[in-house]
Parts: C-alpha cells; sequence; structure tokens
C-alpha cells in the first residue's frame, strides 16, 4: 500500500525560469519511476524567507503531494541533499486528517479558481 506525502521544497532564488521548471521536474519524475503517483502540485512562487539561509534571503518555494512506498523516501531525500539548487525540504506522511484537510484545501481553491 502507498503512504501519502507532503513534501515543501525551496529552490535557489539565482535560477532562471527554465532552470527551476527543470529541477522541479526532476524530483517529480524521481517519485513517478519508483512507482509513485503525483496528486497535487503548487508552485508558491518566490518568497522571502524567515531567516537567511546560505546567505539568501527568498527561495522558490513548491510544494507536492504523492503517494509512494515509505522506503522510496529515504531515496527521494537524498536527492534533494545532493542537489546544490535546493536550499531547504522537508517531508512528512499525510494521516487520515492531515489527508482530509488537503483535500479539502485544494477543492476550496478549485472552487475559487472557477469564480
Amino acid at each position: 500500500m502507498l503512504n501519502h506525502y507532503e513534501t515543501v521544497f525551496i529552490l535557489t532564488p539565482v535560477l532562471s525560469d527554465v532552470q527551476m521548471k527543470e529541477a522541479v521536474d526532476k524530483f517529480k519524475a524521481l517519485i513517478v519511476e519508483n512507482g509513485g503517483e503525483m496528486v497535487n502540485e503548487e508552485n508558491w512562487g518566490l518568497r522571502k524567507l524567515a531567516y537567511p539561509i546560505q546567505k539568501k534571503s527568498t527561495g522558490f518555494y513548491q510544494l507536492f503531494e504523492f503517494k509512494a512506498e515509505g522506503d522510496f523516501i529515504e531515496k527521494f531525500e537524498l536527492a534533494f541533499r545532493r542537489d546544490e539548487r535546493v536550499i531547504r525540504f522537508l517531508t512528512f506522511r499525510q494521516e487520515k486528517y492531515a489527508l482530509a484537510y488537503s483535500e479539502k484545501r485544494r477543492a476550496n481553491k478549485k472552487v475559487k479558481k472557477e469564480n
């Protein structure tokens, strides 16, 4: 059975749009290649960081919601650590309440876009 996960990662602000999309596509492909399934993806854009990281005060935020095997996460996070474009990342497994909240949030976003 696949677990539900949510990952937020921050890419360095010095990337061009093409380089940023390339990095995002790389991590998406990694999920799918390892038998995972993308559920949702959100680009939160360039945002100010709470504190400087590697002398940078902004970063491109990206959210992934996906289903994957538990042993895949170690491999996924290793890919983040090895990629110099990623300045921070956080992955957590969604339990049923977090999952319900995410689904509700996505539904609300869809309603707002349609109006």
